[in-house]
């Protein structure tokens, strides 16, 4: 069976809660104490950094999986405060009502308006009740419509983060048109005049993430993943296992690496050493001078020639033959 993240990081985990309990000691030790706690400080220190660069250096793809998922990996709303400023969250669609699992709204980068739209997940198992573990319904795509069409007509870029498993599969969301929801979503992102970029920060998962993916530029996080469906759901379908999740995750070609290397995406952003979660600030840093770099030259193309750069963009992926059948 496929190890959790909590799994698989543990002997991390715990040699980091060692590590803790040590340094703790270290700053009420007396100078006679300090002389003979140090050096076990400074051993964990040196166990803990070789352990982060052996299992940091080798990742496979359902390591990258579990990387993606980590408790402690930064959301959007982490992104949001530390790249932007001014945000100001909206809600509703107008419809039918809110949805906890997309958030969005105006806010400013280095002084500039811009959209931002992203999938948020929780904390703790409250947090992501309320937010419905990141599985958007239609109204919160509806809602991604309206954030979309306010940019495009105040001539703000729209940044996306996209950090999701799927879409909501309940009987609800298909009964309110989960799949059109989608579909429209995508497809006003094709028609907006405007600069755009989107960046997966995690779980990039069927078509829950490609719904605020449909970009001029698309970025990935070095640990991140992008798949047309979850590895879990890909090996039930298949083999009726989801513990086969790991061997699914390999055939699917997930990763950040993959998707550059078939050009699905425009650029691997790099993570801190250890992966985003040990250092967000740092991962924020580097989401944003992401970002400006592919705003920067987007911001010089009329709306028409924006649109015009998108449509060849997705229409170019793929790799297909034309075949000639003999008459």
């Amino acid at each position: 069976m496929a190890k959790s993240w909590r799994e698989w990081e543990k002997p991390l985990i715990e040699l980091e809660e060692n590590l803790a309990k040590l340094e703790d000691l270290l700053k009420t030790a007396t100078p006679e104490q300090r002389s003979e706690l140090q050096p076990r400080v400074d051993d964990f220190k040196k166990r803990r950094d070789n352990y982060i660069t052996v299992m940091y250096g080798r990742l496979g793809p359902w390591e990258k999986v579990l990387v993606a998922r980590a408790d402690k990996r930064p959301y959007t709303l982490d992104y949001i405060a530390q790249i932007f400023t001014d945000f100001t969250e909206l809600q509703g669609d107008r419809r039918v009502g809110a949805d906890n699992a997309i958030i969005g709204g105006p806010a400013r980068l280095d002084g500039m308006p811009v959209m931002v739209v992203g999938h948020q997940k929780g904390r703790n198992i409250q947090e992501r009740q309320y937010r419905n573990f990141a599985m958007a319904k239609p109204e919160g795509y509806r809602k991604a419509i309206r954030l979309f069409e306010m940019a495009d007509r105040f001539k703000m870029p729209i940044i996306t983060l996209v950090d999701t498993p799927a879409a909501d599969p309940g009987v609800e969301s298909e009964s309110r048109g989960i799949s059109e929801a989608i579909a429209a979503s995508m497809l006003k992102m094709f028609e907006v005049k405007v600069p755009s970029v989107s960046v997966v920060i995690g779980e990039g998962g069927s078509g829950g993430a490609i719904g605020i993916a449909v970009a001029n530029a698309v970025l990935m996080q070095e640990h991140a993943i992008y798949s047309v469906i979850p590895p879990e759901g890909c090996a039930a379908i298949l083999w009726r296992m989801p513990e086969k999740g790991a061997q699914a995750a390999a055939a699917l070609r997930l990763t950040a690496q993959s998707a550059f290397e078939l050009g699905l995406i425009d650029e691997i952003v790099s993570e801190p050493w250890g992966a985003a979660h040990r250092n967000p600030a740092e991962a924020a840093q580097l989401v944003k001078e992401a970002i400006l770099k592919h705003l920067e030259p987007l911001k010089n193309l009329s709306g028409e020639q924006l649109k015009a750069a998108r449509y060849d963009k997705f229409r170019a992926m793929g790799i297909f033959e034309s075949a000639t059948v003999p008459v």
